[in-house]
């Protein structure tokens, strides 16, 4: 008998024990309660995900999802299709934003062609996973096949079972796909049953008068998807590749328990039809900054998220997450190294 996939099933519990025993270590390190603010929360979330009293997120893994994107037809861009594939390829040269911060954490970084609209020779550090040469026009047409959103998240389950596999502490994942905000935007209007207006942002820079041509484009994609909110139909039908293999790749992580540090709008859109897939997933999220494009804070209410960050970026890549990462790190040190007020021999009483 065939196991059941990965977004059919429920997510692990975070173990509420171990978080009550961080809690209780918090509450006897050298310092006044509470003063460590958001750092303590976080350490305490990431003991009770780890199942552990020391959590660390030392091993960091970085996984970029690629993939081209059919509306492009619509001149929704402020770049050209071709830069997706020569943006895989600068990841894999080392010269991309999310290449510098992977080599400035010490995190391993893996990239994953899931659907460019070229083929590309074998590149040092990219698998090639290409579904189909980029998804079709979703102004006109679904984005993909059923089968194709199948295989799409199952690319971001193996690439969470690999990290799983490496021991992997902590999971970031990023994205790359010139018109992948057109879709992530389709995608979070219909799942939030919002105006595209309220959300279309720039993107890769577009003036105003191209946010609003590609507004009009994001709600001809919602007429022609119809009322429909099944995550799955909703991914199949507005989605791409790279955001449909996200959302595999959290679903995932969480089975591993692995917790899993959200970036900006595109991965948030993937944790909300992940967590509309499987709620309990969002017990595995922790989310690094809001992004400058003006959907993302509808997303993260929706998500009932608090980003540790907000420095108006929006390129992509998991690069604000990057950022975020020395947060938790510090979060987990200090829970861990701490002296309590017994064993430093610092009188605590009122």
């Amino acid at each position: 008998m065939n196991e059941a996939p990965i977004w059919r099933l429920t997510p692990p519990r975070i173990n509420t024990a171990m978080a009550e025993r961080a809690r209780a270590r918090q509450a006897v390190l050298t310092k006044p309660p509470g003063s460590l603010g958001r750092l303590e929360r976080l350490a305490i979330t990431l003991s009770a995900q780890q199942q552990r009293e020391q959590p660390d997120v030392d091993a960091v893994r970085i996984v970029i999802f690629a993939g081209d994107h059919g509306v492009c037809a619509e001149n929704i861009s402020a770049f050209p299709q071709a830069v997706t594939a020569q943006m895989v390829a600068n990841f894999a040269a080392g010269g991309a934003a999310i290449s510098v911060l992977a080599r400035h954490l010490g995190a391993d970084l893996e990239v994953i062609n899931t659907g460019t609209v070229t083929a590309q020779p074998l590149l040092p550090g990219v698998l090639d996973e290409r579904i189909g040469a980029g998804t079709a026009n979703i102004a006109q047409a679904p984005a993909m096949t059923r089968t194709q959103c199948e295989a799409a998240l199952e690319i971001g389950v193996r690439a969470a079972a690999r990290a799983a596999q490496a021991g992997i502490g902590l999971f970031v994942g990023g994205e790359m796909g010139i018109g992948n905000t057109t879709s992530a935007t389709a995608v979070a209007s219909a799942l939030l049953d919002s105006d595209p207006a309220a959300l279309t942002g720039p993107g890769t820079g577009l003036s105003p008068t191209g946010v609003m041509h590609k507004t009009e484009v994001i709600r001809r994609a919602l007429q022609r998807h119809g009322q429909d909110k099944d995550p799955l139909h909703v991914l199949a039908s507005l989605g791409g590749f790279e955001i449909n293999a996200l959302a595999g790749a959290l679903l995932g992580c969480a089975q591993h328990r692995i917790p899993v540090l959200v970036d900006g709008f595109i991965v948030s859109v993937a944790a909300l039809a992940a967590c509309r897939l499987q709620p309990a997933l969002r017990d595995w999220l922790h989310f690094a900054h809001r992004s400058g494009e003006p959907g993302h804070s509808a997303v993260l209410g929706a998500l009932d998220a608090d980003p540790l960050l907000e420095l108006d970026m929006r390129l992509g890549e998991g690069s604000g997450a990057a950022i975020a990462v020395p947060l938790l790190q510090a979060a987990c040190r200090l829970h861990n190294q701490m002296a309590s007020f017994d064993s430093a021999g610092v009188s605590h009483d009122s």
